[in-house]
């Protein structure tokens, strides 16, 4: 089923000089059938893009409005999409979906093509979608969607449901996050489309051929990650390690014992007091994390990020989760960049904002590199208990936050990719370094440890002194 182009009084019929391969064709006839939810995982090279952009090229003509195709970072989109050459071909991709004689006009800067029936088709990036307000798409292609901000579908999804719009979402697998989440929902709706498509059932790459990947991926990365990716890029495997994970196999622990709850909340303690563990932005998210600490263990109960927000906005979610859930604060942990004065806030840092609005202490995470940070988060991960449900976009986070590969020099970099999972990874980075500083309250220690330390008789002057010394330095990190 294809459609017509008008431009002056040529005919262009769509989709233009292509026809999908036969593996292609479920994914393309339930498009084309008018189709409003598909989810395709399909393995690397099969073709993902190549559809969604000939199927928008049809949508745009039967039906005027604004289309959209999203990756994961905008500034990744041009060369993936925009720029992306047929190999096969040597054209442009786009100019094999949406020939010029079809067009209006091309803004090669914006990345958009405008149709003479007024629909437009742009390309965009997820880490920006607060950019995007105010437009309303007809249609949608969110490619990638495995490395993509999950909170742009959730911001998105209500406007395509008023818009009566369509979603695509493609992708190779990176681990059981919200890809994985959202093929699993689709196998329950009848209404969407949901496949998953290794090479084994496409044949687009010869057994020889696998075979020398595998060898190749093998001699770059060793035995262990190189067959993992082959799996993950080749199979579809969701069972892979995310590629480059920082903290994956430490909550991949956590979840085989029984520490991530699901369906059954994390209890608070009412009597005791509930922090916050924070990382700032504006343009870009900021993120908190609710945690409560009871003997030892850290009871990681809620979390919440935003962008584009000012403190005030951010001071009533505290004071709306504390009503809600009957929180008493102990301590707002904030970044070292809550510390600066700025213009826009009148001369006052956030901190001094924090503090003007009533929320209870604020106080400052000691001050760490990134890395010992990272390292501190590896070992707190071992006492947290999560509250799965409300903590699950922060979760999703911790489990996407990786290190980027250096292909030249064969290793992975000591800086994590900065994405949308850094703000929730950063905040928790903040947890790490600052839950053992707030002294403790009765209740929170072992029972013997509470005797001994009311009790003179039996403690050791080292003990004393120990404890002194400790108390002091705690004091002076909550005071930087």
């Amino acid at each position: 089923m294809g459609s017509v182009a008008k431009s002056s009084d040529i005919q262009i019929e769509l989709p233009w000089k292509w026809r999908p391969r036969p593996y292609q064709q479920n994914l393309w006839n339930y498009l084309s059938s008018g189709g409003k939810r598909a989810v395709a995982a399909w393995h690397r090279r099969a073709g993902k893009d190549e559809v969604s952009l000939h199927h928008t090229a049809c949508a745009s003509q039967e039906r005027v409005g604004n289309y959209w195709h999203m990756l994961p970072e905008y500034a990744q989109a041009r060369k993936a999409i925009w720029d992306s050459v047929n190999p096969h071909t040597g054209i442009r991709r786009i100019d094999e979906a949406f020939p010029r004689e079809m067009r209006a006009y091309t803004r090669e800067h914006e990345m958009t093509i405008g149709f003479p029936n007024g629909s437009t088709w742009q390309v965009v990036g997820s880490d920006n979608y607060n950019s995007l307000m105010g437009t309303a798409p007809a249609g949608m292609v969110l490619s990638e969607y495995a490395l993509s901000n999950p909170s742009a579908w959730a911001y998105l999804s209500p406007i395509l449901m008023e818009n009566n719009g369509w979603a695509i979402f493609i992708s190779t697998p990176r681990g059981k996050n919200h890809f994985h989440s959202i093929i699993q929902s689709a196998q329950r709706q009848p209404s969407w489309f949901s496949e998953v498509l290794t090479n084994d059932e496409t044949h687009v790459f010869t057994t020889e051929q696998m075979r020398e990947e595998l060898e190749r991926l093998i001699e770059l990365h060793g035995p262990e990650y190189g067959r993992s990716l082959w799996r993950q890029e080749y199979f579809c495997s969701f069972d892979a390690v995310v590629v480059g994970s920082i903290w994956g196999d430490c909550l991949e622990v956590a979840e085989q014992e029984g520490r991530i709850s699901h369906g059954i909340p994390v209890p608070v303690e009412n009597d005791l007091p509930v922090d916050t563990a924070w990382d700032l932005g504006y343009t870009d998210d900021t993120a908190i994390w609710w945690y409560q600490i009871m003997a030892g263990e850290i009871r990681v109960l809620d979390c919440y990020a935003a962008s584009g927000k000012d403190i005030p906005f951010y001071c009533d979610v505290l004071r709306r989760k504390a009503k809600e859930r009957g929180f008493t604060y102990g301590t707002h942990w904030l970044p070292h960049d809550a510390r600066p004065r700025t213009v826009a806030a009148g001369g006052k840092s956030i901190l001094q904002q924090m503090k003007n609005e009533n929320v209870g202490k604020c106080a400052i995470v000691p001050r760490l590199d990134r890395e010992e940070g990272i390292q501190a988060g590896r070992a707190t991960l071992k006492r947290c208990w999560f509250d799965g449900d409300r903590c699950e976009d922060g979760l999703e986070a911790l489990r996407s936050y990786r290190r980027e590969w250096d292909d030249e020099k064969k290793v992975f970099s000591l800086t994590p990719r900065h994405d949308w999972a850094s703000h929730y990874s950063d905040a928790f980075r903040g947890l790490s370094l600052s839950w053992r500083i707030r002294k403790p309250v009765i209740g929170e220690t072992p029972l013997i440890e509470r005797i001994k330390s009311d009790n003179i008789v039996g403690q050791t002057f080292g003990d004393m002194k120990k404890r002194f010394l400790q108390r002091k330095k705690n004091e002076r990190a909550a005071r930087l």
